[in-house]
């Protein structure tokens, strides 16, 4: 390509035959014209003549070198026959234009590689969707078990083949598992479900005694408000036309939190009291007066949708009381305790920590922001603030790293920021590695948020923390003897190290970094660790967490399936065979099966920038997200 002249564009148009742009028809017009050319050729009969050939050759090859109009072109064949070109000479142009580019031919060797691709692909793809479809069918077995001995109760004992009502008696099981099943196309188990809901749980609501305000309103209020969207409520995905009309879930929703409320307004400040009667909508604060932290800030996401849908904006009023109370509390680098007396609105006691009743509240300060459209919706932005500092703190005063093989993780400080720390890091914290990936790229894959530079510096600190906490969490399965993580471990540093209570997987390299006690050694069917497998998947689109997800399923149909129908919980991970302890918690099927049919899935399936998941895993629509997708 030659270069441009050095001359500005004002230059180009300067009435000046140096610059001016001038057709090779003017130009001959011109010479013709001229007198010296005239004269010359008037005056021998032969330049007459070659003047005369020149002329009717350029005449012929305009009039002949056309392109064939296609018949049925119509208007548009018209319009380029007859457009004109600012020098009046649209045939000579055709004629003088390029031949087009043709596409290069791939050789045969290019031609095999590209193939080989498409199979790779094709046969990965095949591979997952199989793999979802072992999940899809352990969830049904699961559910017969349930629906033979337990039907209706909060939870199964697969072993004893009967049901218990261990956390409210409001059916947990049945409202835990329902959108699951809506995910998973399973119709005859939404018809089921969503019967039982309709015909069965207003009853029960209005004649129940004492229920967990937290307990009832993740798995029971935001398992009938993801049902309703899911079923095509409020314009919703409408995954399914089994079961009740989408109404049915939102009245009853609407219902039971018309009674929730009572533990907001009969408390003296914005902190609510812990424990609801629901007959006759009162409350009261636990025995020793306090509640949790992570409790009382993980309603929020149920009550705002609550009061989107309904247009009733008490809900959202309630509950965002609590976060914008908690924001005048001092903290330390963003840390709270992990309990709050609803009578002083003050924390009480010393204890940090990231696992049980402090978890969900770092998780709810970003997802409520995240539900109100990261920022787009309302002055939310003081949540995000909050998170980001505290996850500051986290990484400042809370992430270690093991010996001899440098696990990175997340301790405890049980007598606050100036005792002592603790390596011990709940199974629970591994709902983190996922929390710190949504919160870095706001559900978009981590290519696509670094090629639109969306990522600060501290968003890719972020994503570096959960990539190295999600690679520990499964290494908490990898090393024990079944596979599947105890519910506490503790690692080895420079400070703490304890003989004898390995995990049982010699063959580990991180048997001698991890620490499993005696009384830690029980197994739930948790979610948190498959919770972040699926999120980091979607994120970094990394095969990796597939695979790690798919060795934790393997072990779940290994060691705590029962042939009867059912999962059960277990008593040690560390020995083969382990003692079963006869319970299928609500969560595995509402939480645990859902996470692994999710990451063995297509990423348009639930996507992370249209919904974001409540503690219980029930999907939650962004506010926004959904009309303008």
């Amino acid at each position: 390509m030659s270069n441009p002249l050095p001359y500005s564009m004002k230059d180009v148009h300067y009435d000046n035959a140096k610059f001016r742009h001038r057709s090779f028809s003017k130009v001959i017009n011109q010479a013709l014209l001229t007198r010296k050319i005239k004269r010359d050729c008037l005056s021998c009969s032969t330049g007459k003549f070659l003047v005369l050939v020149l002329v009717f050759g350029l005449g012929c090859l305009m009039l002949t070198h056309t392109s064939p109009v296609p018949s049925g072109s119509g208007g548009l064949a018209n319009d380029r026959t007859t457009d004109n070109t600012d020098d009046g000479s649209p045939r000579f142009n055709r004629f003088w234009r390029r031949a087009p580019r043709l596409p290069p031919r791939l050789s045969l060797d290019e031609k095999g590689t590209q193939s080989g691709l498409n199979h790779d692909h094709v046969k990965s793809r095949s591979k997952w969707i199989a793999r979802q479809q072992n999940v899809k069918d352990a969830f049904v077995h699961a559910w017969s078990g349930y629906k033979k001995y337990a039907m209706g109760s909060d939870e199964l004992m697969p072993l004893s083949h009967h049901g218990v009502d261990g956390l409210d008696g409001l059916g947990a099981t049945v409202v835990d598992a329902l959108d699951t099943a809506i995910i998973m196309g399973l119709d005859d188990i939404v018809a089921d479900a969503g019967s039982w809901v309709e015909g069965h749980l207003s009853e029960k609501i209005s004649q129940k005694g004492h229920v967990n305000l937290f307990e009832t309103t993740i798995r029971v209020v935001g398992g009938l408000l993801s049902a309703y969207h899911l079923s095509g409520g409020d314009g919703g995905m409408r995954l399914t036309n089994k079961g009740p009309k989408p109404l049915v879930y939102l009245e009853t929703a609407r219902n039971l939190t018309d009674r929730l409320l009572s533990a907001f307004t009969s408390s003296p400040t914005p902190i609510p009291y812990s424990d609801v009667v629901l007959r006759d909508s009162s409350a009261h604060p636990a025995p020793d007066g306090l509640s949790s932290t992570s409790e009382v800030s993980t309603l929020q996401l149920e009550f705002n949708y609550l009061s989107m849908i309904s247009g009733d904006k008490k809900y959202s009023m309630e509950g965002m009381k609590v976060l914008e109370h908690i924001k005048t509390l001092p903290k330390e680098q963003g840390l709270v305790p992990i309990y709050i007396s609803p009578r002083s609105g003050e924390f009480s006691g010393e204890n940090i920590r990231l696992g049980s009743r402090g978890d969900s509240y770092y998780e709810y300060l970003l997802k409520v922001w995240l539900q109100q459209g990261a920022g787009h919706h309302g002055n939310f932005s003081y949540l995000h603030d909050m998170y980001m500092e505290a996850m500051k703190g986290v990484r400042n005063l809370l992430v270690k790293k093991s010996v001899p093989n440098g696990l990175v993780f997340v301790g405890e400080l049980p007598s606050g920021f100036k005792g002592a720390f603790s390596p011990k890091m709940d199974h629970l914290v591994c709902f983190l590695p996922g929390t710190l990936a949504l919160g870095a790229t706001r559900g978009m894959t981590k290519e696509r948020a670094i090629k639109e530079n969306l990522l600060t510096f501290e968003d890719l600190e972020n994503l570096k923390l959960a990539e190295e906490l999600t690679h520990t969490c499964f290494e908490m399965y990898a090393v024990t003897s079944t596979g599947l993580a105890p519910e506490i471990a503790y690692f080895h540093t420079q400070e703490f190290s304890e003989d004898g209570h390995d995990g049982g997987n010699k063959s580990s390299k991180y048997v001698n970094d991890i620490i499993i006690k005696p009384l830690d050694r029980h197994n739930l069917l948790p979610p948190e660790t498959v919770e972040s497998l699926f999120v980091l998947y979607r994120i970094t689109e990394d095969p990796k967490y597939r695979e790690w997800g798919w060795q934790i399923f393997e072990a779940f149909e290994r060691y705590t399936k029962v042939d009867s129908g059912g999962y059960t919980s277990l008593d040690d991970v560390t020995t083969v065979p382990p003692h079963r302890r006869d319970k299928m918690e609500t969560f595995f099927l509402g939480e645990t099966l859902k996470y692994l049919y999710l990451l063995f899935s297509d990423a348009d399936l639930i996507p992370l920038d249209k919904f974001v998941f409540n503690t219980e895993a029930h999907p939650i629509p962004i506010k926004g997200a959904m009309t303008s997708s």
